[in-house]
């Protein structure tokens, strides 16, 4: 299995950038079995809601998500990332996603 992998306009890659090298590291790992593996465990991947999905990344006591949908089964779209503080996951970061989920279908109709 190899799915196609792409970030939706500026966000993933803004956060990405605001990590450490070696939590960057952790993130491409994370992704990549994104990439290759027909299932992940529970710890590297939840539904949110309404098709929209978290990847859930730990590396040196810090907890980062990074939401995304999968469109048209092969294709992954990466939307926003944070790290998280609390064990919520807090409401304006999904309503946030959601919001972008909702804009890059709305965009993909157009073309």
């Amino acid at each position: 299995m190899k799915r196609r992998i792409t970030a939706y306009k500026h966000y993933f890659m803004d956060f990405f950038d605001s990590l450490d090298s070696r939590s960057q590291e952790k993130t491409l790992y994370v992704l990549a079995l994104l990439k290759t593996q027909d299932r992940l465990p529970v710890r590297f991947i939840k539904i949110i809601k309404d098709g929209l999905y978290e990847l859930r990344i730990e590396y040196g006591g810090n907890i980062y998500r990074i939401f995304f949908i999968f469109d048209e089964g092969m294709a992954v779209i990466l939307f926003n990332g944070f790290k998280k503080k609390s064990k919520r996951t807090p409401d304006d970061e999904i309503r946030k996603a959601l919001k972008l989920k909702e804009e890059y279908y709305g965009n993909k109709s157009k073309q």
